[in-house]
């Protein structure tokens, strides 16, 4: 597989919304009823780079999925945990692509000084046509642990569906945290 990983740029916001946009049109994985206009897709990720990670899959084809991280709390003790979200282009899912995407970010949060990465994922008991169980496979596949379940708390395509938290600690909570590096501030060898 012959990918890149790299800093999204704000000249992706289009091909990476056209990656979002059968996740809200065609699935309950989003719980979004219509998907962002590009100008609010690249607000979105101009302000995700102010501190941090938000990464593009580029190959030959073009971008075939991102991933990004978003602060989970806007307080400040919540500095160290991350909400994480993984989006692959339809049809290129089990080739792999989700997986250097998570790595790459989880080496950044990690350089980052972040300790805890979290996932707000949907799921159902009963896959239909709209949702399968395959994001929270893949993040247990990745270390993560199931956190939390949110019964019946989205409704879309006249279904009702859960939402559940997953969690990977990354970092060790014991003692003081160093503080959190943006990624603007990262040694660029890293990026």
């Amino acid at each position: 597989m012959n990918c890149k990983i790299r800093l999204a740029r704000p000249q992706d916001a289009e091909e990476l919304l056209e990656i979002f946009r059968p996740y809200v049109l065609e699935t309950a994985v989003a719980f979004n009823y219509e998907p962002p206009s590009p100008e609010e897709f690249r607000n979105t990720m101009a302000d995700r780079l102010r501190r941090y990670p938000y990464l593009a899959a580029e190959t030959e084809e073009g971008l075939v999925g991102y991933a990004y991280a978003s602060p989970f709390k806007a307080r400040a003790a919540y500095d160290w945990a991350v909400e994480t979200s993984i989006y692959v282009k339809q049809g290129h899912a089990g080739q792999g692509y989700g997986r250097l995407l998570h790595d790459r970010l989880e080496a950044l949060l990690k350089a980052q000084n972040i300790l805890s990465m979290y996932a707000c994922i949907a799921y159902t008991d009963h896959e239909d046509a709209h949702l399968t169980n395959n994001s929270m496979h893949f993040h247990a596949h990745m270390g993560y642990e199931l956190t939390a379940k949110f019964p019946k708390c989205g409704y879309k395509f006249d279904n009702w569906y859960d939402m559940i938290w997953m969690h990977k600690e990354i970092g060790s909570h014991d003692g003081p945290p160093s503080p959190v590096i943006p990624i603007t501030a990262l040694d660029a060898k890293l990026l």
